[in-house]
């Protein structure tokens, strides 16, 4: 499937691009001492784990659905997001110890310009790893790349700092450096709250956004032989949803003719709406002069 393939692909850079980064940041950070490029160092560490988290996690969910897992594997995107989450979090409070007892001993390192030149290739280097996957996170809808993809981009904005942390060295401004170290641990913190969330949202099988389901009812209306709907249900699959919702019909009408029109509905939902997966569709009949209490009517 071209969805998975891409998302390989980008991981595959993820992992490629920030080792590279880790090992020239860390061999610049060790040997001038500077702390927040030690911090950027670590934070890049987390970025290969992310990225490999990406690709495990992308592979099981591409697996198709089976006796046991009748619905696919979808969910383990999310269930390797919020392990993403989790591995940014510990690390953000490790990169904020460090800056602060930075700060505290008032610990000085020596100007390099490599310093600046590490920053220039790791902000240029993210920028295009942040354009590509948020072009594909955004066309696949994949909660993994787009935890990947603000993480490339919040990691451009971090070496900005950084580099202005080493400028900042060259007049002997010191404490500049750790204070960028504790920006960083930030960051990297509201990041991974904000995947822990989205990843928590979906396994506690959250409903589909009012969006959504409004299109799903624009739908429904466009059937005037349905006079009401009950009992909306919704469960995550993945990146997409499950529904399922019963359709009130003239118990006048042949059993035959609802279900065809029950049938037509599924098979028309699941083809405008991408992001819905399945559509289970119950008929009830009931007195023609029901009362419309689901279905809002547009006014011709």
């Amino acid at each position: 499937m071209e969805r998975f393939k891409k998302v390989k692909l980008a991981s595959i850079l993820g992992i490629t691009c920030n080792a590279f980064l880790l090992i020239i940041k860390s061999i610049i950070g060790v040997i001038s001492g500077s702390q927040a490029m030690l911090a950027d160092a670590f934070n890049s560490a987390t970025d290969i784990i992310a990225s490999i988290m990406t690709f495990i996690g992308n592979k099981i969910a591409s697996e198709p659905s089976d006796d046991d897992h009748n619905l696919g594997h979808g969910k383990a995107e999310y269930i390797y997001s919020m392990l993403i989450s989790i591995v940014m979090l510990l690390m953000a409070f490790s990169v904020f110890k460090d800056s602060f007892l930075s700060i505290i001993e008032q610990n000085k390192y020596t100007f390099s310009i490599w310093l600046v030149i590490v920053c220039m290739i790791t902000i240029i280097v993210k920028f295009c790893l942040f354009v590509y996957t948020n072009k594909v996170s955004k066309k696949y809808n994949n909660l993994l790349l787009k935890a990947n993809s603000k993480d490339h981009r919040n990691d451009c904005i971090i070496t900005l700092f950084n580099l202005l942390s080493t400028l900042f060295a060259i007049n002997n401004i010191y404490f500049f450096d750790g204070i960028v170290g504790i920006g960083i641990a930030l960051w990297i913190l509201i990041t991974s709250i904000h995947i822990f969330k989205e990843s928590y949202d979906i396994l506690m099988d959250k409903s589909v956004g009012i969006e959504t389901k409004n299109k799903v009812f624009e739908i429904i209306n466009e059937h005037k032989e349905i006079e009401n709907v009950i009992h909306f249900n919704s469960t995550p699959v993945g990146y997409q949803y499950q529904i399922s919702f019963t359709i009130c019909v003239d118990g006048n009408m042949s059993t035959f003719k609802s279900h065809d029109i029950a049938n037509k509905l599924e098979k028309e939902i699941s083809t405008k709406m991408k992001e819905i997966y399945l559509t289970v569709i119950h008929v009830n009949p009931v007195e023609k002069n029901v009362k419309k209490s689901t279905i809002k009517r547009k006014k011709k």
